[in-house]
């Protein structure tokens, strides 16, 4: 006969560390993608968004607020305009490339896109971002308490049940399975404070190989990070590497270490901040680095800074504009 006296609670599922989707997300998000789909379909790739190009890939600076489908789309006209307009006079035949998404961003998210020309380049691109060996960083505008730490790396779990939503998950609850039938995954990023407040705390916004061998301290989740709602808020500019490839990998730690990115509605980031509306969140993919699927060459790709990076570190620009000024003649 069974124990009454026992609970019934069914299968123990790991309980997720960060916050369900705030109430507000719902309607924000809606209006976002409509917003969204009306600017992705105006737009047309132009010679300033291209970073790099060779006759098996096309790289982009893909804009904010615009789907990467949208970009993938545009592709074809930019590479072919020209002969388009002779085949419909029927001087040439074209074939234009077959095209294929090597990395996504999200709608919201801008900078480096990879867009192969080929099935075999793609398969070969879309492994050796699967086996993470493709390097990666990315600039984040937050808001929260400035961090006590310069660089840190945050090591956790990953997952989402069934119709749910992508949610931190303790290091210790990797392999565990979720409602739904999908596991917790592990997720590694590692971060670095670039400004707060507009003072930088390095001495330029470039990546070096020195600052990487610095020491970095590492924090494996375990529980529910305790953030201070009422402590001081601070905007804070910061590089972000992830060391796996999770969906909004970045946007989750962030939020964890109590510095969500500006506008990232879903993860407790503020949509309005010194009397500013932000209609997307404030991440950037900066760059990417790996080896040509091709030429073994090794290929560092960059995306120009968006306008809220660079204002980021205004304030210090200012003064040092200021003390310029003050400076006599000789």
């Amino acid at each position: 006969m069974a124990d009454s006296s026992k609970p019934v609670t069914g299968e123990n599922y790991p309980v997720p560390l960060s916050p369900p989707l705030p109430a507000i997300s719902k309607n924000l998000e809606l209006a976002r993608a409509m917003a969204a789909c009306s600017k992705s379909s105006l737009f047309s790739l132009s010679a300033c968004d291209v970073i790099y190009e060779d006759e098996w890939l096309i790289v982009v600076n893909k804009p904010q607020g615009v789907y990467c489908e949208s970009v993938l789309a545009s592709v074809p006209l930019f590479l072919g305009d020209s002969a388009m307009a002779g085949a419909q006079s029927g001087e040439i035949k074209i074939s234009l490339p077959e095209l294929h998404l090597a990395n996504r961003l999200d709608r919201d998210t801008s900078g480096v896109m990879v867009i192969t020309k080929s099935h075999k380049v793609a398969s070969k691109l879309v492994k050796a971002f699967t086996d993470h060996k493709v390097s990666k960083s990315y600039i984040a505008f937050c808001v929260g308490s400035a961090p006590k730490w310069k660089k840190i790396i945050v090591k956790s779990g990953h997952g989402r049940s069934k119709f749910g939503v992508w949610r931190v998950y303790a290091a210790a609850d990797v392999g565990r399975s979720l409602p739904g039938g999908s596991v917790v995954r592990d997720m590694e990023t590692s971060f670095e404070v670039l400004s707060v407040n507009g003072q930088s705390t390095k001495e330029e916004l470039p990546e070096s190989r020195k600052d990487e061998e610095e020491e970095e301290e590492t924090i494996v989740a375990q529980s529910k990070s305790l953030i201070d709602v009422d402590a001081r808020k601070d905007e804070i500019l910061i590089r972000a590497r992830p060391r796996s490839g999770r969906t909004h990998q970045i946007r989750l730690h962030s939020q964890y270490l109590g510095i969500p990115i500006v506008g990232d509605v879903k993860y407790e980031g503020v949509t309005e901040w010194n009397g500013k509306i932000y209609d997307s969140h404030e991440l950037h993919a900066e760059s990417l680095y790996f080896v040509h699927p091709v030429t073994d060459i090794p290929l560092k790709l960059q995306a120009p800074l968006p306008s809220w990076a660079t204002q980021a570190l205004q304030p210090q620009q200012q003064e040092v504009n200021s003390a310029a000024s003050l400076k006599p003649m000789p």
